[in-house]
């Protein structure tokens, strides 16, 4: 994939504050990356200069070949923003909202049709196209927000903590929009509060704190970084210590423990591994009631780099 944003040695200060150090990454074509920091990390920063509302003081931002800044008018057009802010019209309905802005966008009165009912139905709202967005609940709300930064067809779509404050039902519905927009090719830039949405959507993900970009990769590659392995926790009837025995001499294994009737067992990734170490148990004087496998996750790793919170 080639890259559709791209992001070198970004700075930006404001007074003795340095909000942004150094910070360089890219985003492919058809691209889910997660941009995850605590408040005052510097993300906001980052999103304004990489939309072209705020110059840096060092560095530059590409989108799609183009140069970005406050007065690049022909990049701006590659780039869709949501922000968390509802940038919506309550009173109007939502075709009413969209077909403004579409008409914001300068888009010709086919396309402008044409736009407002395929985001309709890609932000799940066709049927209540027709009422006021005042009457919508805080998710349909949010998915017209949505809607609204993808009328143009941009090729980067920047998404800054899209689901905040929805319900359960509606935030699944935005994930599902924001996993087909990727799936179209579009490149999404996300920032979120929430593990396991960057864990769901994103196919690389940076952790900036302090304005700096401390870590970047696939989830694998980031917990990776930190050394950490999966636990299995295998509940056994019979003889529990040849059990452990026999897990650990199982290839990948690097130790093993015995919680009661449980072998606990730290593996480099368990899923290749999990039928070996069910044969081997198999092979003993013991049987396997049941099986609990925790993998290391991102919350891990931002832990471990920033010494936070996400949401600290």
């Amino acid at each position: 994939m080639s890259d559709l944003l791209t992001c070198v040695g970004l700075e930006r200060s404001f007074g003795d504050l340095k909000a942004v150090q150094g910070v360089s990454f890219s985003v492919a074509v058809g691209e889910t990356y997660g941009l995850l920091g605590p408040n005052g990390a510097g993300k906001t920063t980052c999103i304004s200069m990489i939309a072209g509302l705020l110059d840096p003081d060092a560095g530059e931002v590409t989108v799609a070949g183009q140069a970005m800044g406050p007065r690049a008018s022909a990049a701006k057009n590659d780039v869709g923003l949501v922000p968390q802010e509802l940038a919506i019209y309550p009173d109007l309905s939502a075709r009413e909202n969209l077909d403004f802005f579409a008409r914001l966008y300068g888009l010709d009165t086919a396309r402008r049709k044409r736009r407002v009912d395929e985001v309709l139905e890609v932000i799940g709202l066709t049927d209540r196209a027709g009422d006021r967005a005042g009457t919508y609940s805080g998710g349909m709300k949010r998915r017209l927000n949505i809607g609204i930064g993808m009328l143009h067809e941009p090729k980067l779509l920047i998404l800054d903590e899209p689901t905040v404050g929805v319900d359960p039902q509606s935030r699944n519905a935005i994930l599902e929009s924001v996993e087909t927009l990727a799936t179209d090719g579009m490149g999404v830039l996300y920032t979120t509060h929430y593990m396991e949405e960057a864990e769901r959507l994103c196919d690389r993900i940076g952790i900036i704190d302090q304005g700096t970009l401390v870590a970047e990769g696939t989830r694998r590659e980031l917990v990776g970084m930190i050394g950490e392995q999966d636990v299995v926790r295998l509940k056994t009837v019979g003889d529990v210590q040849a059990a452990e025995a026999a897990c650990a001499v199982v290839e990948g294994v690097s130790s093993t423990d015995v919680e009661e009737d449980t072998v606990v067992c730290l593996v480099d990734e368990a899923a290749p591994r999990l039928p070996a170490l069910l044969a081997a148990v198999g092979a003993t004087d013991a049987d396997v009631s049941g099986v609990e496998v925790r993998e290391p996750d991102i919350e891990d790793v931002f832990l471990h780099l920033t010494g936070k919170a996400l949401r600290d």
